[in-house]
């Protein structure tokens, strides 16, 4: 199933999420209907909230990469419950974009380096270090699941510059290739 994305201004993305338990209803037809949402709208993670659903749950599919980097060749997770321990590395930027927040890019500082605890599918406890672009669709994601979106983490200038384009967001005058929910 496809799910429609959550428009900027949504109040379900400024909300922190609630984790699941292993018996958390349907969750293998979730997940699965998450990547079938996140192929449909072209991006390469997608977080609960993002589908209107205040749970600690995120995808992502690094694997469209692989051409580029070996490593993301078969790089397609479910994060259950996830909870960032620890941040390394230098921050550095990179171009992000949001499908809550169609047409908008803009570079964000994060750290190269974390570890991640989570479970997968099939409730099994995870603790990982990433780096790189896995690093950063994780952190990205993550934020999602806190309430914090990309914007802000731009400056104050950043946000101001954007706030008409934002504004249009929240008023459905976008356009993009999937349904969305509008606050």
């Amino acid at each position: 199933m496809i799910y429609p994305i959550v428009a900027y201004g949504h109040p379900v993305l400024r909300k922190e999420t609630e984790e699941i338990s292993k018996d958390h209803p349907n969750l293998k037809e979730l997940i699965d209907s998450m990547f079938e949402t996140m192929y449909h709208s072209e991006g390469v993670g997608l977080a609960a909230p993002q589908i209107n659903l205040p749970i600690r749950l995120f995808v992502m599919d690094a694997s469209p990469m692989g051409d580029e980097v070996e490593e993301f060749k078969d790089f397609k997770r479910a994060f259950i419950n996830p909870y960032i321990t620890e941040e390394a590395g230098e921050d550095w930027s990179f171009n992000e974009g949001c499908l809550s927040i169609p047409g908008i890019r803009e570079d964000v500082k994060r750290p190269e380096t974390i570890t991640l605890e989570y479970y997968d599918e099939n409730w099994e406890f995870h603790s990982e270090t990433y780096h790189g672009i896995p690093a950063r669709i994780i952190q990205h994601e993550y934020d999602h699941l806190d309430g914090i979106l990309f914007t802000d983490r731009l400056s104050p200038l950043k946000r101001r510059m954007l706030k008409s384009k934002l504004s249009a967001i929240t008023k459905g005058k976008v356009e993009t290739s999937y349904r969305m929910i509008l606050p």
